[in-house]
């Protein structure tokens, strides 16, 4: 199994699939938070193919960023996609948290790149 392909197949599926809904069944204002949360989400699904790889070869840098990009999709793309289409997050800060998974993910790649293993 590729466990990395395996959720970049599945949220590159969902950030279309939530896009889609945000461009045809959102208002403007709401649209755009889903929009921004769609674009996030398919950018780092496209980065977790990069991390198969890496990981599947034992490095344990890749494993940590394709961690870090998981729970920074959740948390970053989750609470705008709660807000466009529920209301307000019942837990604040969910999205800055995400985002700084997100950016650490990048450190953790680039690790992983630099390093035979």
């Amino acid at each position: 199994m590729r466990p990395w392909t395996l959720l970049a197949a599945v949220n590159g599926f969902l950030a279309v699939g939530f896009g889609a809904y945000a461009a045809h069944g959102l208002p403007a204002e709401a649209a755009a938070l889903a929009d921004r949360a769609s674009q996030y989400q398919l950018v780092h699904a496209v980065v977790l193919l990069a991390v198969q790889p890496l990981a599947s070869a034992g490095n344990r840098w890749a494993t940590l960023a394709g961690g870090l990009f998981v729970f920074g999709i959740l948390m970053f793309s989750g609470s705008l996609y709660w807000k466009a289409m529920i209301g307000p997050p019942p837990v604040p800060m969910l999205a800055p948290a995400g985002g700084f998974a997100l950016l650490f993910g990048w450190l953790a790649l680039t690790v992983a790149a630099l390093r035979r293993r």
